[in-house]
């Protein structure tokens, strides 16, 4: 039995000519109707539910009829809520209309034409290159977002404006909410603490949690916590020698994970890095020693190598931005020799024997003037012997490159060697490289074999 009333089959038939019909046709195409009807109706609730909305709009009906390939209704797309009325044809026969609207032709024709739209257009413009936002009209600008960064938004703005003003103790909300499970910030946690933990009985618990970070698969969804981490220890902590390598230990483990994608994340991680390698003052020299910090500049600089090896080919800009901090580093006399112990041996580890001949090899000559301070200064002298040995590791490279060039050649009078490599590397290196005798590391200098 079908729902819709066989009489309205009998009243279309009649229409298009038909006379009689039976009753079983007739109720088979009342199921039918019912079919397509309901067929209909469920596509057009779910074009209304894709549309967030709740109410049953006609472009939802004319959406399912053209999805079911089916001729749609014109003459209903108004976006104004039609307005039913009832006329009576007879005793028990309302009929339902629609009402329309009389319009005045001569106020339409007196109506004033709406404005010409503009004609379609198409352009482009580079959001960023790099990292970097272009200054153009397209992009807003720099003064644009330091105000809306400044600006308090929301319930939280008491609040910003107490801490912006010095205050302390003061919470301040995060715009946007991240959803981490309570598995995840547990496990944030745990590592943070084992890493920053002081106690001599915590290097086990750090190894463990080093070891985790190292393997675990799951922890994509906080990296971003993990480089702001390090970012703000880092910023901080300048001055303690082991934050600032249990930052860097974290740093290589997640480098060493295969299973974490760090690619957009190294603009972040490189100026953590590259502070421990080039900063101006790392640790306490009264607690730490003198020399202490040279070797977390040592670990800096293989995690720096090993970020340009991995991603590089991502990025086609990293490594001649971090060439040209450590070069503006090396070359500024004022910077202590820590500072310049850094820029070299990142230089060395970037560029390899290219990038030491085109960059460090040609400066020599003016940097043998610190050096030579350096050496003559009894609180510095330790300092410069390190920054020395760092540039004949870096003339090594040459070395090696150069393929055993000048070894079998000879080797002339010391004082005559000295003043043609004291022309290319200044005294002070120059002596030293004499001093040790390695005939390759003096061939490749000068860039020709020993006479």
């Amino acid at each position: 039995m079908s729902v819709w009333n066989q009489e309205n089959i009998v009243d279309v038939a009649e229409s298009v000519g038909i006379a009689s019909l039976s009753k079983d046709v007739q109720e088979h195409l009342a199921r039918d109707v019912e079919y397509r009807i309901s067929q209909v109706l469920e596509e057009a609730l779910k074009f209304m539910r894709h549309g967030k909305r709740t109410t049953l709009h006609t472009q939802d009906v004319s959406q399912a009829l053209r999805l079911l390939d089916v001729e749609p209704l014109y003459g209903y797309e108004s976006t104004r809520p039609l307005r039913f009325w009832e006329a009576s044809i007879g005793p028990g026969q309302p009929l339902f209309y629609v009402e329309d609207e009389e319009m005045d032709f001569e106020k339409l024709i007196n109506a004033p034409l709406p404005k010409v739209p503009r004609e379609m257009s198409f352009t482009a413009h580079w959001l960023a290159v790099e990292g970097v936002q272009p200054s153009i009209p397209q992009n807003p600008s720099t003064a644009d977002q330091r105000s809306q960064e400044l600006l308090p938004k929301g319930g939280a703005a008491s609040q910003t404006l107490a801490a912006l003003s010095g205050a302390e103790n003061v919470t301040v909300k995060p715009l946007i909410k991240h959803v981490l499970s309570r598995e995840l910030q547990l496990y944030f946690e745990r590592v943070c603490d084992a890493m920053l933990s002081p106690k001599p009985s915590s290097d086990e618990y750090r190894a463990t949690a080093l070891a985790s970070l190292r393997s675990d698969p799951g922890i994509h969804q906080l990296i971003p916590y993990f480089v702001q981490f390090v970012a703000d220890k880092v910023t901080h902590n300048l001055k303690s020698l082991p934050t600032l390598t249990a930052s860097l230990s974290l740093i290589a483990a997640l480098l060493d994970n295969p299973s974490l994608y760090l690619a957009p994340y190294v603009p972040a991680i490189v100026p953590s890095v590259l502070t421990c390698l080039v900063g101006k003052s790392l640790g306490t020299p009264s607690i730490d020693g003198a020399t202490t910090h040279f070797a977390l500049r040592d670990y800096a600089a293989s995690l720096i190598a090993a970020l340009t090896r991995r991603y590089a080919s991502s990025s086609s800009t990293l490594k001649s931005r971090i060439a040209r901090s450590c070069l503006k580093h090396f070359l500024d006399s004022h910077k202590p020799f820590g500072t310049h112990y850094g820029a070299i041996l990142g230089l060395t580890l970037l560029a390899d024997a290219e990038g030491v001949r085109a960059l460090i090899l040609p400066n020599l000559k003016a940097y043998d003037a610190v050096l030579a301070e350096g050496l003559k200064d009894e609180g510095k002298r330790e300092a410069a012997e390190t920054v020395l040995g760092a540039i004949m590791r870096a003339l090594g490279v040459l070395a090696k490159d150069s393929g055993g060039l000048g070894a079998a050649n000879g080797s002339p009078e010391d004082d005559a060697l000295k003043e043609r490599l004291a022309e290319v590397v200044g005294d002070s290196v120059a002596a030293r490289a004499v001093e040790a005798g390695d005939m390759r590391v003096i061939a490749a200098v000068l860039d020709k074999g020993v006479l």
